[in-house]
C-alpha cells in the first residue's frame, strides 16, 4: 500500500470532513460558501453525506473548502 504524505485528504472520511467544517463554520456559512440545499434547508450531516456522495462537483467544493480550512489552521493537520 502506498502512502500519500502530501495529501491531507488521505485517510479522511467524508463524514469527518463535513462534521469538522460544520463545527468550525456552521451550516449558515457553509451554505453561503457552497449554495446547495443540504446546507441551506434543514441541514444535517446525514443529508449532506447522501448528497455529496452522489454529486462529485459538490464533494469537490467541500473538499476544497476543507483544504482551505486546513491551510488557515496548519496545527490541525
Amino acid at each position: 500500500m502506498s502512502t500519500q504524505p502530501n495529501n491531507p485528504l488521505h485517510g479522511k472520511k467524508l463524514a469527518d470532513i463535513v462534521t469538522e467544517l460544520q463545527a468550525h463554520y456552521g451550516w449558515e456559512y457553509m451554505g453561503y460558501q457552497i449554495n446547495i440545499r443540504c446546507f441551506t434547508h434543514d441541514p444535517s450531516v446525514k443529508s449532506s453525506l447522501k448528497f455529496l456522495r452522489r454529486t462529485p462537483w459538490a464533494r469537490t467544493k467541500v473538499e476544497q473548502m476543507y483544504l482551505a480550512y486546513l491551510k488557515k489552521n496548519p496545527n490541525l493537520k
